[in-house]
């Protein structure tokens, strides 16, 4: 399962299902000419593609071609693809089964099923809230043999609906880009426990005022279950009020 698909599994609170909805959202994204990147075999397989017409009576979705010929053989034969813009600063993620060969105004095209849902994702669903310096949140991830095993635990920087971020200053992860941990259990408090599945995508060293190092890693989340993401959707509303109300003492 690539990125996208995998957020399309967790996203679910954010679907649009409404045909005459995703209509609009899709022609609306094809009028403004929005790049779409188009994952064909996951992150390593990426075509930029446009949608040059909506077909609603049939139902049918008509984009770019790729100017790679040997990618065209590939997504062609792609049994599911994905996809992934932005309009108005709002982020859509959708997905199609097998892509056909078409022709649009004499040129060759592609042509894709009307999506049945999207995800549409404002900026609030995947905005990243500081968490508590003092007595931080804390991440428990099971370590794999080849890391010592049993479990260690991490403090986090900061907290999204579809990832976090954790210090490990004493680099027990290692060099870990791209690495799963499964059954991560994060404690939120006045909230709840969330036990999900942490996926390292980036990380930065950091160096402190006191001259000693400290690894930052951004996680994401996946095969998040719904009733974790809302726990993890409550903490965040909770983190702003308690912001909100420090901002006004000082006002």
């Amino acid at each position: 399962m690539n990125r996208i698909e995998a957020e399309l599994e967790n996203w679910h609170d954010f679907e649009v299902e409404s045909r005459k909805e995703i209509i609009a959202l899709l022609r609306s994204i094809g009028e403004k000419n929005q790049l779409i990147r188009m994952l064909v075999h996951g992150e390593a397989d990426v075509c930029v593609t446009s949608i040059l017409e909506v077909d609603a009576d049939n139902n049918a979705v008509i984009l770019d071609c790729s100017i790679n010929p040997d990618q065209n053989q590939r997504i062609l034969g792609a049994r599911t693809l994905s996809y992934e813009t932005t309009l108005d600063k709002i982020r859509i993620l959708f997905a199609s089964e097998r892509v056909e060969q078409c022709r649009y105004q004499g040129n060759p095209a592609f042509k894709i099923a009307l999506p049945q849902s999207l995800i549409r994702l404002q900026r609030r669903e995947y905005y990243r809230m500081n968490t508590p310096v003092t007595n931080p949140v804390r991440a428990v991830i099971p370590l794999p043999a080849e890391l010592g095993g049993g479990t260690s635990s991490f403090p986090l920087a900061d907290i999204s609906c579809g990832g976090i971020a954790i210090l490990d200053n004493k680099l027990l992860l290692g060099d870990t880009m791209g690495k799963t941990y499964e059954d991560c259990r994060i404690e939120l408090p006045e909230v709840g426990t969330v036990i999900t599945s942490l996926q390292i995508r980036n990380m930065i060293d950091l160096t402190l005022l006191n001259n000693k190092s400290n690894r930052r890693l951004g996680c994401q989340f996946l095969d998040m279950q719904r009733g974790a993401l809302n726990s993890v959707q409550r903490y965040i509303t909770k983190l702003e009020r308690e912001r909100n109300a420090r901002i006004a003492g000082l006002g």
